[in-house]
């Protein structure tokens, strides 16, 4: 089998080319710790700002304790071209009640499962990107998105 030829990725495209992923792949994994031993599960965005990726939780799930004795994750998209998108970061429970209420506004499912934003179940995380890389599929590297 020969090796599948790859176009070159122009620099100026990454932070395109990444977000066009991200659109395309809509439901990334996520990574956290539990202790010394990672976990990985699929998440449901309910607000992308750009690199910045909110993510909806229930207090009773396990990622809740886990994000809570350490916030520091990884978000990974793969679209069915197999392009990455890599975001690392700190994962933080939104507080600002305006923004709750805008993504609470504009995410019908949330609403029919949880019945009032007040609900004690909820929690939104912020993912704050520290790092964010792109791979287009067999590209074998990874360029960095500059934030």
């Amino acid at each position: 089998m020969s090796k599948p030829h790859v176009p070159p990725v122009d620099p100026a495209e990454v932070p395109a080319l990444a977000l066009a992923t991200i659109k395309a792949a809509k439901f990334p994994m996520l990574a956290t710790m539990d202790g010394d031993q990672p976990r990985l599960r699929p998440v449901s965005p309910v607000r992308t700002e750009g690199f910045t990726i909110y993510v909806a939780n229930l207090r009773r799930y396990g990622k809740t304790a886990e994000i809570a004795a350490n916030p520091k994750v990884e978000l990974c998209y793969c679209d069915a071209d197999h392009h990455q998108v890599r975001i690392t970061g700190v994962a933080e429970v939104l507080t600002d009640r305006p923004l709750l209420e805008e993504i609470w506004a504009s995410n019908p499912l949330l609403r029919a499962y949880l019945g009032s934003l007040d609900n004690p179940e909820l929690i939104i995380y912020r993912i704050v990107p520290n790092q964010v890389r792109y791979m287009r599929e067999w590209a074998l590297e990874y360029f960095e998105v500059p934030l």
